[in-house]
Formats: structure tokens, C-alpha cells, sequence
């Protein structure tokens, strides 16, 4: 496996938990309407992760085609 594979993953793992405590906080402790902002950090927990794994494997084939 490549390095920014390992690293994708690593970085994954670490936002995802985060993100969830983010979210998590916000509906144990919120009330009605303001549970819906629990929306965006769910969003940015599976968003974020898949814009990097994309930025990453354009990057792989990039550098492949030129060497």
C-alpha cells in the first residue's frame, strides 16, 4: 500500500472520530431545531475524507504518467 494511502487512512480514522463526537455532542446536548446542526459535521465526516482520497489518487496518477 502507498504512503498516502496509509496516511489517507490514518487521517480518516482521526477525523471521522472526531467529527462523530462533534456530532455526537451536539444531539446530546441540544434541544428541537438546534439538533439539526448535527448535520455538518456528519456531512464533513464522510465528505472530506472522499475529496482527499480523490485528491490523492489524482495526484498518484499524475506523477506516474510523467515519470
Amino acid at each position: 500500500m502507498p504512503v498516502w494511502k496509509r496516511l489517507w487512512v490514518l487521517f480518516t480514522v482521526i477525523w471521522v472520530i472526531v467529527a462523530g463526537l462533534n456530532a455526537g455532542t451536539i444531539i446530546a446536548f441540544s434541544e428541537g431545531a438546534e439538533q439539526e446542526k448535527a448535520v455538518l459535521p456528519i456531512a464533513a465526516g464522510i465528505l472530506v475524507p472522499a475529496l482527499l482520497y480523490g485528491v490523492g489518487l489524482l495526484w498518484s496518477r499524475l506523477r506516474k504518467s510523467k515519470s
